[in-house]
């Protein structure tokens, strides 16, 4: 096997964030599942903006949160995601290529706006998303570049992305070309409804060796196997998945292979502010120890450590350099 250019390489909607503190009450007057993601038309995002109180706008996107990550750590990344040539949409590529992120995805000349989340944080530090795919639902497989994917170490590729149609054969498509270059694909299942709406074709992708790395958290993996009882879950997965990671907020996380299931303590945290994209920053630290030879333990430490810096503050990408965080926690990166 060839050496790879980049160690991730995410593919995923390239969105960016809104976001403004709530209090439940507002959730309920604007019928939000609290904690869950809900796609909306134009005339909601707009209702929802206009509602909104002071907010924040930073550019996000669960896959490409996660290659932020990556790069924050040292690692070599790059991104694949569709934007409009728009003030957000060029935003957004200022912001992630100053990440030192490889992303050269052609922006659409016309057709919907740059897509936007709307992030209601809640005083207790969850967030609840209101998303306007926009362009990004425009991702096609011609968009997906065969010489960029066979250098890279893993193909990382969030469940969001089997909402549009063009973007599910992108990732089809990537997936195949990453395995026929003998590289890893790795899939997020990004949320417990989203899981809810393409369950069987996510069971799919585990069953047949589609994906090497599953992430998910506890709701969705409980989603996943339909059952309310960690263990039961913990059980099918490690019969289907070739390696799974999932996460358990304050309980830290379990890594999941064929010889048995791992516990990894969370790392200490003053004060939850924000959840937003710990998931995301979970998986970038897991996915550099991973592409680096790092033992599963290390990555999932890598992990820990990226989820409790970003839950700390606003936003869902790191706030400090995740490679100097790591040398101070006596965490080796390369």
């Amino acid at each position: 096997m060839t050496a790879s250019r980049y160690d991730v390489l995410g593919i995923g909607n390239a969105i960016v964030d809104v976001i403004a503190r709530a209090e439940d009450d507002f959730l309920v007057a604007h019928g939000m599942n609290k904690g869950a993601m809900a796609l909306i038309d134009e005339a909601r995002a707009k209702k929802i903006y206009d509602a909104m109180g002071s907010a924040t706008e930073s550019s996000g996107g669960s896959a490409a949160n996660t290659i932020v990550g990556v790069a924050s750590f040292g690692g070599r990344a790059a991104f694949v995601g569709k934007v409009k040539n728009d003030e957000l949409g060029r935003a957004f590529t200022h912001d992630i290529r100053a990440a030192r992120v490889g992303f050269d995805t052609p922006p659409a000349s016309d057709g919907p706006s740059t897509a936007r989340c709307y992030i209601m944080v809640t005083p207790d530090g969850e967030r609840t998303m209101n998303t306007f795919l926009g362009a990004a639902q425009d991702l096609h497989p011609k968009d997906i570049d065969e010489a960029t994917i066979a250098a890279s170490a893993v193909i990382y590729l969030e469940g969001y992305l089997w909402d549009p149609p063009h973007a599910k054969a992108a990732f089809v498509k990537a997936a195949e070309i990453a395995h026929k270059s003998n590289r890893k694909v790795a899939l997020t299942l990004s949320d417990a409804f989203c899981v809810s709406r393409y369950r069987a074709e996510f069971l799919d992708l585990i069953r047949k060796g589609t994906v090497d790395i599953v992430f998910a958290n506890e709701s969705e993996l409980l989603s996943l196997y339909e059952t309310a009882d960690f263990d039961t879950a913990a059980k099918q997965m490690r019969s289907e998945a070739k390696l799974a990671v999932v996460t358990r907020s304050e309980k830290g996380c379990v890594v999941i292979t064929r010889d048995g299931v791992e516990a990894v303590q969370a790392m200490p945290i003053e004060k939850v502010v924000d959840v937003t994209g710990a998931g995301d920053l979970f998986a970038a630290g897991f996915l550099v120890g991973h592409s680096h030879g790092k033992d599963h333990r290390t990555s999932a430490r890598l992990g820990a450590l990226a989820a409790a810096e970003v839950i700390q503050h606003i936003g869902a990408r790191p706030a400090v350099s995740l490679k100097s965080l790591a040398a101070e926690n006596g965490l080796a990166t390369s």
